[in-house]
């Protein structure tokens, strides 16, 4: 089981070179309350959590991609609940998202229930091994790990499920939650007394590709641990954990990250995600020549969106940032450039992106970013956004920043090449 679970996160951690008794863990529950969590249900006794009636949910504010979950539960007599993953805040967690089940398997009246119902199944879509759940009153202990589309599940030190979901939704087309490779955890009660304790989580980056960046001449950006490199002086939002580096979302000053060393003509690659919710707003439409869409009244038309927004800064100009964001027009566009009126129409045009490349809110996204005297070319998750586009007056030179604009998002596996 401990060599399984080491070979299961290993690619995961290439790029922090941490062995896997060195993860950072933190608690998901503070002990005095439920912040950082939505309660339909749930209360809080001491230091444990418990559902009490119909309808119960206790759903976390973070959104999750990559990582390892672990907590105890213990049930009462007859009781039925479940953990979802990937679960996008609506809808029934077993269906929108993934819900692992916690069951009294040896009552009476669950005794008809199909082994895909049965404890510890992915609900609907796949059986668990029956064994290893302790007997009613007791207290057990969980582990459910996830990496990309692979998740195992060990149950009080035995693996009881080990499963694809991309195969699982390859044959269970209609269940979206399959589908989903991020989302908030959720803790579910069926309307029986069901206790949860002990709740930690383990976040991972994404699988790393230090094999091939090292080969082709690219350096570390970040280390996987903490902020040398970078100008951090009285930073208490950005950190490195466990080869991520996250910003909370709080404001805080400096709200932007700056490498210390600066950069002319180089390739950059990492990968980047939103760790929360962002808040509803109504945006404007970029339309492909860089001018904003507008209603037959001659105003700007505008579209509601989850607001999401950070960018990378080039050459130490904050005009010069390839946005990340949830914009309808897509991450990649150059929005100093864009929005300047006096550069040319084509080179504006250049500068929005040709395609949304973006997966979605909360997943890991990868990119390579090639500047090049001043021309820019942007890859996002294997599909070319901008292309060869002109940035005139661009510094020669300078460091390269990593943008907060108000939201949680985390960076991984940040490598750099000079040209």
């Amino acid at each position: 089981m401990k060599h399984y679970f080491i070979l299961f996160v290993s690619a995961a951690l290439l790029a922090t070179g941490f062995a896997a008794e060195a993860l950072n863990s933190r608690a998901l529950l503070n002990g005095k309350d439920l912040s950082g969590w939505t309660s339909e249900g749930f209360v809080l006794e001491g230091d444990t959590i418990v559902s009490t009636g119909k309808g119960q949910s206790l759903v976390s504010l973070e959104t999750f991609s990559t990582y390892t979950l672990e907590f105890d539960f213990k049930l009462t007599a007859g009781a039925s609940g479940g953990v979802g993953i990937h679960y996008p805040g609506t809808g029934d967690a077993a269906e929108t998202g993934v819900e692992l089940v916690i069951l009294d398997s040896t009552s009476e009246k669950h005794k008809g229930l199909p082994d895909l119902q049965g404890n510890g199944a992915i609900s609907k879509l796949i059986a668990a091994k029956k064994s290893a759940l302790k007997p009613v009153g007791e207290w057990n202990r969980q582990k459910v790990s996830l990496l990309g589309s692979a998740i195992l599940v060990e149950l009080n030190g035995e693996i009881i499920l080990r499963a694809n979901l991309d195969d699982l939704s390859h044959r269970n087309l209609p269940h979206l939650g399959a589908r989903r490779r991020s989302g908030h955890i959720a803790f579910l009660g069926h309307g029986e007394r069901i206790a949860f304790k002990e709740i930690k989580i383990t976040e991972l980056p994404p699988p790393a590709y230090t094999e091939g960046v090292l080969a082709e001449g690219y350096t570390r950006l970040f280390n996987g641990r903490n902020l040398d490199g970078w100008k951090h002086e009285g930073t208490t939002e950005w950190f490195g954990s466990n080869g991520i580096l996250k910003h909370t979302g709080k404001k805080g000053e400096p709200a932007h990250l700056w490498t210390v060393k600066e950069y002319g003509d180089c390739v950059m690659v990492f990968d980047w995600r939103w760790s929360s919710k962002g808040a509803m707003a109504m945006q404007p439409i970029v339309l492909p020549d860089g001018s904003l869409k507008l209603g037959t009244d001659g105003t700007e038309e505008r579209q509601e969106i989850e607001e999401q927004d950070s960018g990378i800064f080039l050459r130490g100009s904050e005009d010069a940032q390839v946005n990340l964001w949830n914009w309808s027009v897509g991450s990649g566009e150059v929005w100093g450039y864009r929005k300047n009126m006096e550069l040319p129409a084509e080179v504006r045009a250049s500068l929005v992106p040709k395609v949304k490349a973006d997966r979605p809110i909360g997943e890991w996204n990868r990119v390579m970013i090639t500047i090049k005297s001043d021309r820019l070319t942007v890859n996002i998750n294997n599909r070319l956004v901008i292309d060869n586009a002109q940035l005139p007056g661009v510094p020669a030179k300078g460091a390269i920043g990593l943008q907060h604009h108000g939201q949680s998002l985390d960076f991984a596996n940040l490598w750099i090449k000079e040209l």
